[in-house]
């Protein structure tokens, strides 16, 4: 979460660190899906053991062009109750949920399940905390990464994975405070070759900075592990009553800068709206920014109450019903088509 965007003032940063969810469930592994998606190495289909499939066949997923996703990271995941009170107070679906997931927790893999089973796409933001992004690029978290990797092999989903979100700020201990650049990028791409060795092909790679704006100037580049380690580019920025109003001019210097290193698709991947008297403005700006940018996958929003102000779009029916108009004509992906 931004400094600017949650605190109500640009000093806010101690808010963030509270934002982090650890829910932890056991694997669990249902027969992937037959056709193009989820094929298996010998042919057989779905019946086929899970050491004989090929990994879930996520090329569709990564540039799609048939709609976008609209997301929501709701409190109290991975229940899934918090997902359907959402859905049902804007009367649209969300097509990808997400949760925070501390390191050293296992993988959720029965949250993953459900949120496919009800036609939305999984985002893990993987938060390392407890550890340093040094101590992960020299292996010492090997034997607990490989187990994470081999539980999202064996559930043969797809799977978007965040690790290390807003690591160009200063509030989380692998933030700007304590690291490199260098360090950052090296613990990505040691993960990343754990999980290819591990055959988990399932993932959708999604490196996350926070928008520039409310930073010092802290270059991306150096933190970007290379196109070979990312999929997506997640975005995270907040209207809030101090900051930018407007979707060009809080996302458009971030993804200006991004541009210069990279040409991979972007996704708002945390943001809310805060009450205040341009609210409904920024709801029609986000949305419109969104349709009117093909690189822009889609957004996720930030359905908490943290620290006395109140992302939870169901609590304030004013914002609720502008959002749920502007969603009426936001053509959505099917994740499983």
């Amino acid at each position: 979460m931004t400094a600017g965007a949650r605190a109500g003032c640009l000093a806010g940063i101690t808010l963030i660190a509270a934002l982090a969810g650890c829910g932890t469930l056991s694997s669990h592994a249902p027969a992937a899906s037959s056709g193009r998606h989820g094929a298996t190495a010998d042919g057989s289909g779905p019946a086929a053991s899970s050491a004989q499939k090929l990994p879930y066949d996520i090329s569709g997923l990564l540039d799609p062009t048939d709609g976008k996703f609209f997301g929501v990271e709701p409190q109290g995941a991975p229940a899934f109750g918090p997902v359907t009170s959402f859905a049902d107070s804007l009367g649209k679906r969300p097509d990808l949920i997400g949760q925070y997931v501390a390191w050293n927790s296992s993988f959720p893999a029965q949250a993953v399940s459900t949120a496919w089973s009800y036609g939305a796409l999984y985002y893990i933001a993987w938060e390392p905390y407890q550890t340093t992004l040094s101590a992960i690029a020299d292996g010492q978290s090997d034997a607990y990464i490989t187990r994470f990797a081999q539980a999202v092999r064996a559930l043969n989903l797809p799977v978007a994975i965040s690790f290390g979100h807003e690591m160009n700020g200063n509030w989380y201990p692998w933030g700007i405070s304590d690291n490199t650049a260098a360090q950052f990028a090296a613990a990505w791409r040691h993960i990343h070759n754990l999980f290819t060795q591990a055959g988990a092909g399932n993932v959708i790679w999604v490196w996350n900075p926070n928008v520039i704006s409310s930073l010092p100037v802290v270059a991306l580049k150096p933190y970007y592990p290379g196109d070979a380690y990312v999929d997506w580019v997640g975005i995270t920025g907040y209207f809030d009553n101090v900051g930018p109003h407007n979707f060009a001019t809080l996302y458009g210097p971030t993804m200006t800068e991004v541009r210069q290193f990279t040409a991979k698709p972007f996704i708002i991947a945390e943001t809310a709206v805060q009450t205040g008297p341009t609210d409904l403005r920024e709801i029609r700006s986000l949305i419109a920014g969104v349709e009117n940018h093909p690189e822009v996958l889609g957004f996720s929003w930030f359905d908490y109450n943290k620290k006395g102000i109140n992302w939870q779009i169901e609590s304030r029916p004013v914002l609720r019903n502008a959002l749920a108009r502007q969603l009426t004509g936001l053509q959505l992906i099917d994740p499983k088509k």
